[in-house]
């Protein structure tokens, strides 16, 4: 059983949303048939993708009901957290409520909380972009307190995460290691989130993954920042193969 990370899927299965990505270069034609074929070909019913962001373009729950059945449908379990796309993305409860009557029985929401899964415990938030002159926040939204909101369900998401530390430890008496996963790079060229990323040294956090960014395929897979490891998760970055961690 392995645990895998795809994030960026942009999907828009169902005609109304007219969103197709494939505007963006060639890399982008036929990419749901990519993202299907290539998951299965690597993932089984066994394994975990977390997909770490902007996962749908509707703008409702229901809007996104084609595209969620759409992940459901392909191998494994999914843990779901939020991108700056993701419109559709509503309450803890009403995601989960909703999954449960439509029958996506394989999914499951990461945001302000963690899972255990395999040796490996698993937590996360959307993030915020360091470079505050390439936002366009909805509705003239303080970039400020978007920023603070962040920062507080990542410490969420990482008490939560510290908490299942506490209840297992693994055969050999060790603390299972946290991994974060986030939309938005906390780093990126020369901006530095510093908020996000001192949050991460004080839970003493070594590897973050990261997606949102596109059409960047010169860019390494990860480097290394003060002693975080940063690991880039688009799904056109990587030729729409989920990443095995």
């Amino acid at each position: 059983m392995s645990i895998f990370v795809l994030s960026d899927l942009h999907l828009s299965t169902d005609e109304s949303t007219n969103k197709s990505m494939e505007v963006f270069g060639a890399r982008w034609k036929d990419y749901m048939q990519k993202i299907e074929k290539n998951w299965n070909s690597i993932v089984s019913e066994n394994d975990t993708v977390i997909v770490p962001g902007d996962i749908s373009w509707a703008m409702s729950l229901e809007g996104a009901l084609a595209d969620l059945s759409y992940i459901d449908a392909l191998n494994g379990k999914k843990l779901l957290g939020k991108g700056n796309h993701d419109f559709w993305w509503t309450t803890n409860k009403k995601m989960t409520d909703f999954f449960k009557s439509h029958g996506l029985n394989s999914l499951s929401i990461l945001y302000n909380n963690a899972y255990i899964v395999e040796d490996r415990i698993i937590c996360g938030t959307r993030g915020w972009f360091p470079d505050e002159s390439k936002q366009t926040p909805v509705n003239n939204a303080d970039y400020s307190k978007i920023l603070n909101r962040e920062c507080i369900r990542l410490r969420m998401s990482l008490e939560a995460a510290v908490s299942l530390q506490k209840s297992r430890i693994d055969e050999d008496g060790e603390k299972l290691p946290i991994l974060v996963f986030l939309h938005f790079p906390p780093i990126w060229n020369d901006f530095v989130m510093r908020e996000l990323v001192d949050i991460l040294h004080e839970f003493e956090i070594e590897h973050c993954y990261y997606g949102h960014i596109h059409n960047s395929y010169a860019t390494p897979l990860s480097f290394e920042f003060e002693n975080i490891k940063f690991t880039l998760t688009s799904s056109d970055f990587l030729s729409f193969y989920p990443l095995k961690i």
